[in-house]
This record gives structure tokens, C-alpha cells and sequence, in this order.
């Protein structure tokens, strides 16, 4: 579904995000990335959909190299990839609904979404989407009334009322309570398997990424320095990804991105 071939990433001011990525990534996996602070895992994830343009390389999304696309190809892979955010990126002032149905630009004309007038199937689809999350209830409240947790799931259900192949979550549960984090994390896993949905997230929380991922990426200094089964990861293998002896703030959030 996605593969990286010598991918390499280098910023404006020179600093190397990525180093010769090589990596696949098959339908239906969830994936968790981990590493410190600058360690490459948000440019790993927003190279996918182009957020970010690696310099070098290849980049095959669904068997086509991404990095020769123009602008009217990228815009259309990326209604095929939701996105998730850890500041939310919600127009709070809007309802949740509204916030939602964002979720169908991609398939509705740009006429129709600036007056508002969604199809009936696209709401309906917009309140499975809040319902599948546990807040239809909220719908026409306005984003900003809701708490940090519940509008990181209402940025869930914008994702999946896109249709996507793939989400990528970039720090989804970095701003949350421990048990609000739990429960997003256990709103992914549940979509993934239920749609058998690609997905991808970035955490800084190790004890997470052991419970939740099928997958661990560990990266450092932009390469990957681990990729393997969870069920495989031990204290050791984290040391490696770190690059130092685990401590407590790790375990509980502290190797930051």
C-alpha cells in the first residue's frame, strides 16, 4: 500500500528530516511510530501525503510514486488519506456537524460546500461517523464547547466520514489526559479493525505503543532504527530506539516529538 524507497527529506535550512527511508507498509496494519524529540516520526507521516515533500527517493502510494505527481494528483490521493492532528484542527466556532461533513469536500463540489447544502447521505454519513466515536449527542454543539478529547474524536470522525484507505494520526493523544488518551487510542484500534483501515500514528507514549500497535517503527536522527512486531519489543529494543536507558517520564509520556 505504501512504500518508501531512499527516501530523504532536507528542510530549507538544511536540517535532514529523513535519511534513505526504506519501508512498506501493508493494508490493514496499524502502526505506531516512536522516538525523541526530532527524531523524524511527524516528517515520516506527513511525507505519506506530502504535508511535507521528501527531496529524494521514491514514495508509492497504492503502486504509484507519489513524488512525481502534480497538484491536481495530490489532491486527489489525499481525499483518500485522513488526517489527524494534535491540536485538533477544528473551526471551533463551527458545530461539530459542520466540522464533519468537511470530511466530503473531496466528493462534493466546491458551490455546494460553501453554501452548505450537503447531501442527505453525507449527513447521515457525517452522524454514523460521530456516532461510530461515541458523541452524536454533540453534533450541534460547537466545536469549541467540547472538551480536548472529545473534539480529537470529533477529527476522527472527520477522518472517516472522508472514506479513506489510510489515516495517519500525527500526536493524536499528545495534549490528552492519560484516560482520554486510552480512549481515542482505543477508537482507532477499534476502526481499524472493524474497516480494516490503515493506520498510522505517531506517539511519545511507550507503554501506548506497546498495548495498541500491531506494528512498531522506532526511529532516530531521521532512519529507522527498529521495525518489528510489538509482541517482539522489549526494554532493550527501546534503549536502542533512544539511544540511552528507558526512564520513567518516557514510560509515561516524556520522549516527546
Amino acid at each position: 500500500m505504501i512504500e518508501f524507497k531512499n527516501v530523504s527529506l532536507v528542510y530549507p535550512n538544511g536540517h535532514q528530516g529523513l535519511k534513505n527511508i526504506n519501508l512498506k507498509i501493508n493494508e490493514g496494519e496499524f502502526v505506531v511510530v516512536v522516538g525523541l524529540s526530532g527524531a523524524g516520526k511527524s516528517t515520516l507521516i506527513r511525507s505519506i501525503n506530502q504535508l511535507v515533500k521528501p527531496t529524494s527517493g521514491e514514495l508509492y502510494f497504492d503502486g504509484e510514486d507519489t513524488l512525481k505527481f502534480n497538484e491536481r494528483q495530490l489532491r486527489k490521493m489525499r481525499t483518500k488519506i485522513g488526517m489527524i492532528f494534535q491540536n485538533y484542527n477544528l473551526v471551533r466556532r463551527m458545530s461539530v456537524l459542520r466540522n464533519v461533513l468537511s470530511g466530503v469536500l473531496g466528493r462534493t463540489s466546491t458551490l455546494r460546500s460553501m453554501l452548505g447544502l450537503f447531501r442527505q447521505e453525507d449527513i447521515q454519513l457525517a452522524m454514523e461517523s460521530l456516532r461510530r466515536v461515541g458523541i452524536e449527542d454533540k453534533a450541534y454543539s460547537r466545536a469549541d464547547q467540547l472538551s480536548g478529547g472529545q473534539q480529537q474524536r470529533v477529527s476522527i470522525a472527520r477522518a472517516l466520514t472522508q472514506k479513506p484507505k489510510l489515516i495517519l494520526a500525527d500526536e493524536p493523544v499528545a495534549s490528552l489526559d492519560p484516560p482520554t488518551s486510552h480512549q481515542v487510542m482505543k477508537d482507532l484500534k477499534r476502526i481499524n479493525r472493524e474497516d480494516k483501515l490503515t493506520i498510522i500514528v505517531n506517539l511519545h507514549f511507550i507503554d501506548m505503543a506497546m498495548e495498541y500497535a500491531d506494528r512498531i517503527i522506532g526511529m532516530r536522527a531521521g532512519e529507522i532504527v527498529f521495525d518489528g512486531p510489538a509482541e517482539e519489543v522489549t526494554e532493550k529494543t527501546f534503549e536502542e530506539i533512544y539511544g540511552r536507558p528507558i526512564k520513567e517520564d518516557d514510560l509515561l509520556g516524556g520522549a516527546d516529538s
